[in-house]
């Protein structure tokens, strides 16, 4: 686990990780234990094994590898990032994962903290980008709560961070799941393809990693799109902070795209479009 991005207290050990979370932290210990105890059960290897949990802190295996993030993402990286993904996704059963809290950051919650934060939001293109997604927002969220109790539930991580996720050279490994919870694929997807560590700083290709999830258009356009302008919007709409990495900013005017119908337009239609909105002044 690297230390370079981490907003909590990681001790490293020779054979363990003593993680000691905020004293603010409103349950992270124990989303943290519940996620590694049934990763433990149903996959094992795929994510630390846990071994102690006392006083705001949890002791766990540590795990071999370096991590994805600032990486160039080749494809046997990708690979072996889905096959963990795949495994992650669908190691808890679904009638036991039904019954998980929910992941922090779901639709409610993150289109709560959007509007909350439209008002502080810098730079012109960043405004522009975040009254479309505002105007999407407003029509789509029932629909996406919707989606979300229909869905089949999954344990979801709740955080698309690449520095959460460890290659050894051959397989990928995942830490951190303090925020995880019930969830579903396509969000959970959709927020690894939006976190900032993918799309600014990896490069990655998000039409071909979502297509070896059998998201990729058309088959997967609609609830593809959906999920993906819910992170977009968060990533418009977050204040800079002192523990946030900058963003290696994309080339001016450019825009990311996930290929679906309502992805691929023109720039004049994209302009008006909730997704992959983020120009040279987005993340200021």
């Amino acid at each position: 686990m690297a230390q370079r991005w981490t907003t909590h207290g990681v001790e490293l050990r020779p054979d363990s990780v003593h993680k000691r979370f905020r004293p603010d932290s409103d349950g992270d210990p124990e989303r943290e234990w519940r996620a590694l105890t049934l990763l433990d059960r149903h996959a094992p290897g795929l994510a630390p094994r846990p071994l102690a949990r006392a006083d705001g802190a949890v002791t766990m295996s540590r795990l071999p590898g370096t991590v994805l993030r600032g990486t160039e993402l080749t494809d046997d990286r990708l690979a072996a990032l889905a096959r963990a993904l795949h495994r992650l996704h669908g190691a808890v059963p679904a009638a036991e994962a039904a019954r998980l809290p929910r992941r922090r950051w779901d639709v409610g919650e993150s289109a709560a903290a959007v509007r909350a934060r439209a008002g502080a939001v810098r730079g012109a293109a960043a405004r522009r980008a975040l009254t479309a997604g505002l105007r999407w927002l407003d029509g789509a969220q029932d629909g996406l709560c919707a989606g979300e109790s229909s869905s089949v539930p999954v344990l979801g991580q709740a955080d698309g961070n690449l520095a959460n996720a460890l290659w050894d050279g051959a397989d990928v490994r995942l830490v951190d799941f303090e925020d995880s919870g019930r969830s579903d694929r396509p969000y959970e997807l959709a927020e690894t393809v939006e976190h900032v560590s993918a799309w600014a700083e990896g490069g990655l290709d998000a039409g071909a990693f979502l297509a070896r999830f059998g998201l990729s258009p058309p088959s997967g356009c609609g609830c593809w799109s959906a999920a993906a302008c819910s992170p977009c919007c968060g990533w418009c709409s977050s204040p800079p902070t002192p523990r946030r990495r900058p963003a290696t900013r994309p080339a001016p005017g450019s825009a990311r795209r996930c290929g679906c119908s309502t992805c691929s337009t023109g720039p004049a239609e994209r302009a008006r479009q909730p997704g992959r909105l983020f120009s040279s002044t987005t993340l200021v």
